[in-house]
């Protein structure tokens, strides 16, 4: 994504957004299969600059179930040659589901709506198209939970043939899984209570304590851009929320996308102090080491990008639901 100044406007947005209702919930429409509670839940676009005009306020929409649902019922389709020019897509395809490892509590990338059962999202969208592509049926996915802690090991395993959970790419990772994409680009900030004067941004972070995931790039970023901060590790996104709001740490680092998801479900509650900072954190669709299916994920890919559904798909899962307007470039895939 490389323009990236709707991310300014995106933090005031965010801040002063009132959910009217919660969006709920999971659903594949296959069966699902609990592993762990969710802790990458992200939400919203990435970028470099997270300062912005506080005097709009408009009210954050819930998902257009409907344009979501014909987005993804009207994806395209692989040729036989193409799922049979791939030992993973044929394998999936025999299986006759694509079982995938997921969230479902991410407000803007992968939420369960109870009221239907249906998962909606960004990331929920591109699984889903996944599953059209190969299967010809975007119903026919599974859906394992997973958090920062899991989603290696499902892979390793064979619970599961993708992962798709605001995936991190790092090379710690690679070693033991395969990497498509990557699909979408994010960056680190800071989240503290509301009325936090004391840390304005990164530079603030020294001799304070501070929570980050373990498991996820969190702690190797703070070793590197405040190495005076006291860090404590916790399991998931919920437990390093709740120590913020008992006071237990002064702030929580992690992915910007995240940290949006968790300011949209809990308006008042925190703020992001100053920018984001570190590098490009890009996120891409986890898969079995060596996989060919990394190429035809790539493929896949390339072609929601080019037919214009990947920038459909961030405009009803992201853009509409924060007054974006514009749709930030998809990054390029490696």
């Amino acid at each position: 994504m490389r323009n990236l100044k709707w991310l300014k406007k995106a933090t005031a947005l965010l801040l002063t957004i009132a959910l009217a209702g919660s969006l709920a919930a999971c659903g594949s429409k296959a069966d699902e299969t609990p592993a762990a509670d969710t802790a990458q839940e992200a939400e919203a676009p990435a970028a470099e600059e997270t300062t912005a005009d506080a005097a709009e306020e408009p009210v954050a929409a819930e998902i257009d179930k409907d344009a979501f649902d014909a987005l993804i019922a009207d994806g395209i389709v692989a040729d036989d040659a193409d799922i049979a020019a791939s030992q993973w897509a044929t394998a999936v395809k025999e299986a006759g589901v694509l079982r995938v490892g997921g969230t479902r509590t991410s407000f803007l990338f992968s939420q369960l709506d109870e009221t239907d059962n249906g998962v909606r999202g960004f990331d929920a969208g591109l699984y889903q198209l996944l599953a059209r592509y190969i299967l010809g049926d975007e119903s026919k996915y599974e859906l394992t939970q997973v958090d920062s802690s899991t989603r290696e090991s499902v892979l390793t395993s064979g619970q599961v043939d993708a992962v798709f959970a605001t995936y991190s790419i790092t090379d710690a990772r690679k070693e033991v899984i395969s990497f498509a994409g990557p699909y979408y680009t994010s960056k680190q900030a800071v989240l503290v209570k509301a009325g936090n004067t004391d840390i304005t941004g990164v530079d603030d972070l020294a001799g304070k304590i501070v929570a980050t995931q373990s498991g996820s790039t969190g702690p190797d970023i703070l070793a590197e851009f405040a190495p005076e901060a006291t860090v404590q590790e916790f399991a998931n996104d919920q437990e390093a929320r709740t120590a913020l709001e008992q006071g237990r740490v002064d702030a929580y680092v992690t992915d910007y996308t995240l940290l949006l998801n968790a300011i949209v479900k809990n308006p008042g509650v925190y703020e992001i102090a100053g920018d984001t900072f570190g590098p490009e954190d890009n996120y891409g669709i986890g898969l079995p080491l060596d996989s060919d299916g990394v190429a035809f994920v790539n493929d896949f890919l390339k072609k929601i990008e080019d037919n214009g559904t990947w920038a459909e798909l961030w405009k009803i899962s992201l853009g509409d639901r924060t007054g974006i307007e514009t749709v930030p470039e998809a990054p390029v895939i490696e």
